[in-house]
């Protein structure tokens, strides 16, 4: 019994040692790796520091996904004190203030290492067409008409908003005259139908609320009150794309759509005149 008690307490002393040299290994491998951690940062911060790590002036920041405006244009809307350290420029900062210009609708921002700069991808809003404000009854008729673009959600943005970036700016060849606020809500649909359209159609003229009127190849175009029936309505214009094979688009006063089943083409009695005059002149 007393061999086997021995045994056992030198057994106890053995582990005991054991688990301190664990403790203590682990305890160096924390330090360790605390000195090590440390270290590292502290580099990375030395070298982030450094001259080369400054962003010197806007040309050290990259533009891609642009196509309406020059790289110039977009790196002037990025407001930074030059120079400036690159870890100290916050993207996600810099991203939300473009996507605040009405010309951008996306922004992604992120550092670039090598060479040291700023990568900056975003996405324009693109215009489709040209949208007149009407002018009021009471403003004087000297007045300037307001004029801006329109995006294909029905966003209008002041025409300046997109020429002081690109005086060149190739603009859109649909227009629309009206109140945005009053067009809005079908004009996403409307403007899908337009671009799958047969009938080319060069300006929408929605200053009578009661009645949307197309100006197209054909002639005037009278839609009515916009409604579930728009896509109708443009098929069917569609469907009269011959007529003009047969009556000169002068001849033809409008188009009347309003009901899409029962199309009605009101002629020109002015025109029609003349031609009949001309006629017997030349008998």
């Amino acid at each position: 019994m007393a061999g086997m008690l021995s045994v056992s307490r030198t057994d106890l002393a053995q582990r005991r040692q054991q688990l301190r040299r664990r403790r203590q290994i682990k305890n160096f491998q924390t330090i360790w790796r605390t000195f090590a951690v440390a270290s590292l940062a502290g580099g990375l911060l030395w070298v982030a520091i450094q001259p080369m790590w400054v962003l010197k002036t806007s040309k050290d920041i990259g533009i891609s996904g642009n196509e309406l405006f020059p790289d110039e244009s977009i790196q002037s809307l990025i407001v930074l004190p030059y120079p400036q350290f690159l870890l100290r420029v916050k993207p996600s900062q810099i991203a939300q203030s473009l996507q605040q210009q009405p010309i951008i609708t996306q922004a992604k921002v992120s550092r670039r290492l090598f060479p040291p700069g700023l990568k900056v991808q975003i996405k324009e809003r693109i215009p489709v067409a040209i949208a007149e404000l009407p002018r009021k009854s009471n403003h004087r008729e000297n007045q300037k008409t307001s004029v801006g673009l329109l995006d294909a959600t029905g966003l209008w943005v002041p025409l300046e908003k997109y020429t002081n970036h690109n005086p060149r700016l190739q603009l859109p060849k649909l227009k629309i005259i009206g109140l945005p606020e009053e067009y809005r809500p079908f004009w996403t649909q409307l403007y899908q139908l337009i671009r799958q359209s047969e009938i080319q159609i060069t300006e929408i003229d929605f200053q009578d609320r009661t009645n949307l009127i197309l100006k197209t190849e054909l002639g005037e175009v009278h839609l009515g009150i916009p409604n579930s029936r728009l896509s109708e309505q443009i098929q069917v214009l569609s469907q009269l794309r011959q007529l003009s094979v047969k009556v000169p688009p002068q001849g033809i006063d409008y188009i009347d759509l309003k009901n899409p089943k029962s199309p009605i083409v009101q002629m020109n009695a002015k025109k029609q005149a003349m031609d009949g005059k001309k006629q017997k002149t030349n008998k």
